[in-house]
């Protein structure tokens, strides 16, 4: 923790709150109708989607059935209104406790000291990582401009101070999207981070599984957001994940290849390790790391030293919250 570690948080740590995953979310899209309106070409095409779908994994069945723009703009909308208020539950949870991020302890354990930022990058769309700033009595910034109605910051980040001081800020870079990003029809690109529905003329901005994923992030915001996230995790002393499986080579590259030839020590927290992850790990290109996960007496740890893992009973030192009573005072 001395060393300000970068903050990568996967779909397990939105999970934590009772956000749906990739095998809900799949089970939503399987009941979406296609829209009446739609030519026959397109219902036949979304009948072959769920299809697949049926069988295989939400990205798989979106990389082997390549969808036409109609039935794209589908997918994301159908995402965005099953997943977002799940998001706005969380935001009701905040208002009234103000102890339910334990990020919130780690973001003020980082800012104990000089450093007026720290890093997290994330492919989730969820604000949890913002609501726990806001806990916090932190700025945050996620490369829009602050306000009701935020314009992408493009020429320079705005930054608030304090007693003329910079504010300590938590840089959130959240490279597949977010739930209060939207385009409106002449394509800009804004911020409404009170929005409590899908406000009418303006498509979400989420970047959903599958090969689009690596077409739609060449574009903006996506490409300033990669861009930023990648400086971060290039600069980075050392990294914490939370929840991340490791399946996401679109995000992952710069931390493997850091870890590889630098020697960044990397923490992993997870309620199950990932096969990915674990291959990664055992791999060797990784020369210094933790990786606890849940185990049946408590946790398991996975270290160089203990490759195979090992056991501590009555500790859920996978959760993060527990982790930090252990490593933070």
């Amino acid at each position: 923790m001395s060393k300000a570690p970068v903050i990568i948080l996967g779909s397990g740590a939105s999970a934590a709150y009772g956000i749906p995953g990739m095998p809900q979310l799949k089970d939503h899209l399987l009941g979406v109708a296609c829209p009446k309106t739609s030519k026959p070409d397109d219902e036949a095409k979304w009948t072959e989607f769920q299809t697949k779908l049926k069988t295989t994994d939400l990205e798989t069945a979106l990389d082997e059935v390549r969808l036409p723009e109609l039935l794209t703009a589908l997918v994301v909308e159908s995402t965005w209104d099953y997943l977002a208020p799940y998001d706005r539950k969380v935001f009701e949870q905040a208002i009234v406790d103000h102890d339910l991020f334990p990020l919130t302890k780690l973001f003020l354990h980082l800012f104990n000291s000089t450093r007026n930022d720290i890093h997290v990058v994330t492919p989730n769309y969820d604000r949890i990582a913002e609501y726990a700033a806001d806990a916090g009595k932190l700025a945050h910034y996620t490369g829009f401009h602050y306000g009701h109605i935020r314009a992408r910051a493009v020429n320079g980040r705005p930054r608030i101070h304090l007693g003329g001081a910079p504010a300590r800020t938590v840089n959130i870079w959240k490279v597949h999207g977010s739930f209060d990003w939207f385009r409106d029809n002449d394509g800009v690109v804004v911020g409404l981070p009170i929005a409590t529905r899908r406000p009418t003329n303006v498509f979400p901005v989420i970047v959903t599984p599958g090969i689009e994923k690596y077409r739609l992030t060449h574009d903006e915001p996506f490409h300033s957001i990669k861009s930023e996230a990648d400086k971060a995790l290039q600069g980075a002393d050392s990294y914490l994940c939370v929840g991340y499986g490791f399946n996401d080579t679109h995000l992952q590259t710069t931390l493997v290849e850091r870890c590889r030839g630098k020697d960044v020590p990397l923490v992993l927290l997870t309620k199950g390790v990932s096969a990915t992850a674990k291959a990664f790990l055992a791999s060797g290109k990784c020369g210094k790391y933790l990786a606890i996960e849940e185990a049946p007496s408590g946790a398991r740890v996975y270290s160089r030293e203990f490759p195979t893992g090992e056991e501590i009973a009555g500790e859920s030192i996978w959760q993060l919250g527990e982790f930090l009573k252990l490593v933070i005072s």
